[in-house]
């Protein structure tokens, strides 16, 4: 299998097979190719099966993206069995087979956040969110930590982590009792099954015989354990990572785990990828020159063959309004000159507040933008409240859904009747719906806890058979007033401002399920099946569309835009306050080496001189990571003795000059 248009660091991590492998791959170095082209070199040249082979991943998207460019290498009938998948969807894959032995049916529910947080709400017995989101973070840590209920327990250093240790055990006892599982129990659970039983993590060594871990640097101490089980003494993985683009500490990645690969797999070979190509030579040395004041565990170098280009613009502002106003400015005299698109640029930033007054002005000037890693409207809480009774509509044996609707508001039925209504389930291996019918179960619960479950089985039975013959939007409103929807936000929400917008978006989707079953002639069921499908698929096209991309800096990870414009470059803001005073500043340095890696052509980086915190004017100081940048690569702009912003004459002139010769371009082509 011949290897064209690779440079041979990159040919060498493709044909390397004798034993582990790491990759450090440096922004922009060719990493997903890399990867694409070993899976099609194990199968050509290394005589593997592809059902023998996974490639694991982050993202559902560079899953997606890898197949489709592994799709481009071999046909389909060479294809057939491999596994392109997420971690979180590996594990799941492992704990449908294996389900039984962990006292699991094999249709367990997987709980999102939300609905793992009304569970960890009722334990705590508390409705603040932020009491609920720290226990639940906590709990998260611990899982991705592997550290068991009872060890948190009797290890805990101070109050609060005894309050979670507590929660955390009871936590536990309810999934299993409702038969269900959250997100960080897929990886845990696999890994405690790979523990505890050699046959079964035999038969999946047998399986997976080859690995390929995409962003390595990534994993937690969770995800490296899956990793190392499953390869075995062998060793026989592909692990590509890069430690300077290690931003994810908060969320429990584990930087330790790459010099963790050395000791536990001594005959690891280490192989660099440090020919960028996707930045200037400009945009990379001011890149290296941040991150070389971390203290490094492998010593690496970006270059590129793509020229010096441009310096690196530093823009002072007046405050934060100024800075949006700079910035659209800039962004469409450049786009003016340049002819270039609007998909042509990113605003980066370190956190969601910042965008807000960015959206504002690029409104203003009527400039088309995308938002990365906002909530999309089907994965508001209020919204998945009702959908979580039309899913149950449109097949009653989904459980995640019974347990939201059932609870949602609550009527009646409380933890207790819930967790023996999944335990017999589950002993019945049948789903909580049909297990809350049988005369079997009747007698175990009391009997005012019985009718009202009784009575939500048939408000379900009832609005299943309606559903397919009466209109969408009539038998949602219905639904909603039966159930007491809107005083039920009323009475659950801190506020009633946030009610009462909750509520409108509800009206929004009743709205749009009416005017779709009546336009597409489909009933609740289909429209049901088609907001599955919507969620599943969201975000799959934005590439097609013409508009900036509006991004925080972790969201962007992964991605390239020619022109970059990363806002906010202040103390406190990029380096994070609290990052600054918990010591974690080198990991803010990796996420400003991320965004400054993010750029190929030009890179603007702004910071303001005063900004608003909390009501009051605070002046500011730049971030210390632009004085890391070698002077020599940097362009000065609205500081005193620097380059003016474009005085309001310059401006004027600059406009009128590319007016006229539009206008002269514009008769020649009525005169030709």
């Amino acid at each position: 299998m011949s290897l064209p248009q690779l440079n041979p660091p990159q040919r060498a991590a493709i044909q390397y097979l004798d034993g582990p492998l790491l990759v450090l791959a440096g922004a922009g170095s060719g990493k997903t190719r890399v990867i694409t082209q070993k899976i099609a070199y194990l199968i050509r040249e290394g005589g593997m099966n592809a059902r023998n082979i996974a490639a694991i991943t982050f993202t559902n998207k560079a899953a997606r993206e890898m197949l489709e460019r592994v799709g481009k290498l071999l046909p389909g009938s060479e294809l057939k069995g491999l596994t392109v998948s997420t971690f979180h969807s590996l594990g799941m894959q492992i704990l449908r087979q294996e389900a039984p032995h962990l006292g699991y049916k094999t249709q367990f529910s997987i709980l999102d956040a939300y609905d793992a947080g009304k569970i960890v709400a009722d334990l705590l017995n508390t409705t603040s969110k932020d009491e609920i989101r720290k226990v639940q973070n906590q709990i998260s840590l611990w899982k991705n930590d592997l550290r068991a209920p009872e060890s948190c327990l009797t290890e805990s250093a101070n109050a609060f982590e005894t309050v979670c240790a507590r929660v955390y055990l009871s936590y536990q006892d309810t999934l299993l009792a409702y038969q269900a599982v959250d997100f960080d129990d897929l990886i845990r659970l696999p890994v405690q099954l790979f523990q505890t039983l050699p046959e079964v993590l035999d038969k999946w060594q047998n399986k997976l015989r080859y690995l390929l871990i995409d962003e390595y640097q990534d994993t937690n101490t969770c995800q490296y354990q899956m990793v190392k089980l499953l390869t075995g003494v062998r060793g026989m993985f592909t692990a590509v990572g890069d430690d300077d683009q290690s931003i994810y500490a908060w969320r429990g990645a584990n930087m330790e785990n790459l010099r963790l690969l050395q000791q536990d797999f001594p005959r690891l070979k280490i192989i660099k990828l440090e020919q960028n190509y996707r930045s200037t030579a400009r945009i990379l040395r001011a890149a290296n020159s941040v991150i070389s004041n971390n203290p490094k565990l492998f010593e690496k170098q970006l270059w590129s063959e793509l020229g010096l280009g441009e310096p690196i613009h530093v823009v002072q502002c007046k405050d934060e309004e100024h800075e949006a106003e700079v910035v659209v400015q800039r962004l469409l005299a450049h786009k003016f000159e340049h002819r270039t698109r609007f998909a042509d640029y990113a605003i980066l930033y370190r956190g969601n507040h910042q965008a807000r007054i960015f959206e504002q002005a690029l409104r203003n000037a009527k400039i088309p933008y995308l938002m990365s890693g906002g909530q999309s409207f089907f994965d508001k809480a209020e919204i998945k409240d009702v959908l979580s009774y039309l899913r149950l509509i449109a097949n009653p044996n989904d459980d995640p859904a019974f347990i939201r609707a059932l609870t949602t508001p609550k009527r009646g039925v409380g933890n207790v009747t819930l967790e023996k209504l999944g335990a017999y389930a589950g002993q019945r291996q049948k789903s909580l719906y049909a297990a809350a019918s049988e005369e079997g179960f009747r007698g175990q619960v009391q009997a005012a806890q019985y009718e009202a479950l009784a009575d939500f089985c048939a408000l379900i039975d009832q609005l299943e058979t309606r559903a397919r013959r009466e209109p969408a939007g009539e038998l949602v409103t219905e639904l909603l007033q039966h159930i007491g929807y809107e005083t039920w936000l009323l009475d659950s929400e801190d506020s009633p401002r946030i009610a009462e917008s909750k509520w409108k978006n509800v009206l929004e989707l009743v709205d749009w399920l009416a005017k779709k079953g009546e336009a597409d002639g489909k009933n609740l069921v289909e429209l049901t099946q088609l907001i599955a499908l919507i969620t599943m698929l969201e975000g799959r096209d934005e590439g097609e569309v013409d508009a900036v991309k509006m991004s925080t800096l972790h969201a962007s990870k992964g991605l390239e835009y020619p022109h970059v414009f990363l806002i906010g470059c202040e103390e406190g803001i990029l380096p994070h306050s609290e990052s600054v005073d918990n010591g974690m500043v080198e990991e803010e340095r990796r996420l400003m080496y991320v965004g400054i890696t993010r750029a190929q052509r030009t890179l603007t980086l702004t910071h303001c001189v005063k900004r608003k915190r909390a009501g009051e004017w605070q002046f500011v100081d730049p971030s210390r990571f632009i004085a890391e940048i070698d002077a020599n690569d940097v362009k000065l702009f609205g500081r005193p003795g620097a380059e003016p912003l474009v005085s309001k004459t310059e401006g004027r002139a600059k406009l009128s000059s590319l007016l006229s010769s539009l206008d002269a371009m514009k008769g020649k082509g009525d005169n030709g």
